[in-house]
Formats: C-alpha cells, sequence, structure tokens
C-alpha cells in the first residue's frame, strides 16, 4: 500500500473502518500555525452523517492529536491525529465473507492482499478514512486563510437537481462554508428529495461537486508530471467514490471553438487577469493566478438495499448479495468537506515547493 502523499508536506493515512482506531499523520508542516479547534469540529461534523437521508452509523469523531502542536500552535514536527472508532457493527460484513459486493472493493483488495485484509466495513477502503482528511486539512485550510487562500466546494448537480455554478467566488465560499448542505442556491430541499428518492427505492444516487481555490499566486505546478491538475486529480481519485475530476470547461473543451474558450489576457488594477477562466486557473500545468475550478464526479453509493447478482470468491461460484447494512443512500453532501480539506493539503504542499515550508505559517497574499 501507499498511503502517503505529497512531496514537502506529506500525509500518511492508517486504521481500518473497523478496526480500534484511524488516523493519519501530517509531516513537513510549518511550525507556527494556531489550531483552530472549532473548525477542526466543525468541519469533521459536516462529514459525519446528520440527516435524514444519511446512514445510520454515526460516530462521535473525538479526535487526539497525540504530536506537533504545543500550546495550540504546531511545532514543525509531525502532527499526528488519531480518532477511535466506536460504533462499528461487524455482522453484516462476517455473513457474506467472500461474496463480492457490486462496485465495492472487495474483490480487488482480496486479490491484492491474498486474504489477509481486513474486510469489515471496507477495511482500510473505506470512507470512514477520510475523517483524518479533514481534522488535518482544517489546520491546512487555517494556515491558507491567513494568506489569503480560500478554498470551497458545493453540490453541483446531484440526480436531476442542480446547483449554479461559482460566480462570486470569495463570498459564495463564505456562504457554502457555514452550511452542513453546501449548496450555493436554495435548492437544498429539491437535493434532498431526489435522495429520499433513492433511499425509498432501497437505492443510491451520485452527483457532480465543484471546488474553487481562491488566492494562489501564479507559478505553482510542476511540469510534466507534477502539473497542478495532475496532482490535484491524483490526491481526488484516492477517495473511493470519486470517478472523475475535470478542470474549467473540462470535457466541455470537446464542443467548443478555440475564440470562444480561449482565455483572453488583460490588465486590472494592475494584475495579470483572464476575461474568463474556461481553463480552471491553470495553463502549461502551472497555476495563472485566477481561480482554480475542478469538478469532481462521484458514484452512487455501491451499498444498496436491492438483491444483486455477484460472485462468492472464496467458494469460486456465481451467488447473489443483498446488503441490508447502514449505509448512505448518497455521500455527495459529506464528500465535499473532504474534497475541500484534501485540496487544502495538497495547496499546502504546492506553496511549500516554491516558498518554503515556513511561509505556510505566514500572513498576508503570496507573490506570484
Amino acid at each position: 500500500m501507499k498511503n502517503t502523499i505529497g512531496n514537502n508536506v506529506k500525509m500518511t493515512l492508517f486504521g481500518e473502518s473497523h478496526g480500534a482506531m484511524i488516523g493519519a499523520v501530517l509531516d513537513g508542516f510549518a511550525p507556527g500555525v494556531k489550531v483552530d479547534y472549532d473548525l477542526i469540529d466543525a468541519n469533521l461534523a459536516k462529514r459525519r452523517p446528520n440527516a435524514k437521508t444519511d446512514t445510520a452509523r454515526v460516530e462521535a469523531d473525538k479526535y487526539e492529536i497525540v504530536g506537533g502542536v504545543f500550546g495550540g500552535f504546531t511545532t514543525g514536527a509531525p502532527i499526528c491525529m488519531i480518532i477511535p472508532n466506536a460504533d462499528t457493527d461487524s455482522s453484516s460484513y462476517e455473513a457474506f465473507r467472500g461474496k463480492a459486493r457490486p462496485s465495492h472493493a472487495d474483490y480487488a483488495a482480496f486479490c491484492k492482499y491474498h486474504g489477509f485484509e481486513d474486510y469489515r466495513g471496507g477495511g482500510h477502503f473505506s470512507g470512514r478514512i477520510t475523517a483524518p482528511i479533514v481534522g488535518l486539512g482544517a489546520i491546512c485550510l487555517s494556515a491558507l486563510k491567513n494568506r489569503g487562500v480560500r478554498i470551497g466546494t458545493h453540490i453541483l448537480r446531484c440526480g436531476n437537481a442542480h446547483d449554479r455554478s461559482f460566480s462570486d467566488f470569495e463570498k459564495e465560499i463564505d456562504a457554502i462554508g457555514g452550511r452542513m448542505f453546501p449548496i450555493i442556491s436554495d435548492a437544498q430541499e429539491k437535493f434532498e428529495k431526489e435522495i429520499e428518492t433513492a433511499k425509498r427505492d432501497g437505492d443510491s444516487i451520485g452527483g457532480i461537486t465543484q471546488t474553487a481555490i481562491v488566492g494562489l499566486p501564479a507559478g505553482l505546478g510542476e511540469p510534466w508530471f507534477s502539473s497542478v491538475e495532475g496532482v490535484i486529480s491524483n490526491a481526488m481519485f484516492s477517495v473511493g467514490g470519486i470517478k472523475g475530476v475535470e478542470f474549467g470547461l473540462g470535457f466541455g473543451f470537446a464542443d467548443a471553438k478555440g475564440s470562444i474558450a480561449n482565455d483572453a489576457f488583460a490588465f486590472l488594477n494592475g494584475k495579470v487577469v483572464s476575461r474568463t477562466n474556461n481553463n480552471g486557473g491553470a495553463n502549461g500545468g502551472i497555476t495563472n493566478g485566477m481561480p482554480v475550478v475542478f469538478q469532481c464526479a462521484v458514484k452512487p453509493t455501491p451499498s444498496i438495499s436491492k438483491r444483486q447478482d455477484t460472485i462468492d470468491f472464496l467458494k469460486g461460484e456465481n451467488s447473489v448479495i443483498e446488503i441490508n447494512g447502514r449505509h448512505d443512500p448518497a455521500i455527495i453532501r459529506r464528500i465535499c468537506i473532504v474534497i475541500t480539506s484534501l485540496a487544502a493539503i495538497v495547496v499546502c504542499d504546492f506553496l511549500s515547493l516554491r516558498y518554503g515550508t515556513d511561509a505556510l505559517a505566514g500572513t498576508g497574499p503570496f507573490e506570484g
């Protein structure tokens, strides 16, 4: 397994869904960043199930930071966060051991780890492992905010419900930051209805999120193979439910002409801007100073109550499976803060590569 991401600022994940605890270590982070415990708590609450449309498994996420923080500030040593697992029920997983849950990692993990993997609750592949990403990501978000960098993610689409795209970036990032259901418009009821319908049918639903990163200087990214789009995409694809990532206009470029798709540059108050942002804030794999904007396709939760065909890979025969555990009919509401947090960790790494790690503890905007 490779559970570490980053170059200068690195995060390593550990733990399994039904094990004693989960956690993460953030290494290479700057000393002197004030830890906002209220933000950690608020962001973990956004990731937790708290709506009638979410899973019945509710973990308190009573985290503990066991290193790297002293007197309320980061020390420069590795920051280790642990979160005990308390609300675990492995009985349903024991009942269908060997049956590959469709679109889950059960069979693939069995092939790779020769049957030694912890299969309960998805083990190390569970969405539960995203909790420490959110916890440590909050520390990164605090550091970035001090440097004028803001990140926000909202639900752009879920079923037939649609939100509008970002336009007034900072205002809208602030707005969704205070909402448990992260949308810009007042269409929450439509989104909830889509999810409730899927749940009532014993099914699940996917959607699309949109993320904006504002305040980044031009010049971040390491072409060819550590382009800003490539590294962010790599991080996003590490989250199990994400199956597609596009920047700016993305696949819409296929239907556009250059005369429309090109982003014309201009000087505005002495600063270089582009009149449009179809490229999503990057050219040649490098940030250009415009907001970095990307969308993620989130697949329907694979655990559904409907009877499904599968195999029993222990017995070597075809089979059927009915999954009656505690599962989300949609993870798109909860995944938004995971995307934001993971993006913050990636951005901190990019900034440390260009300006040095200590710059993360500074104040004021970065210069391009």
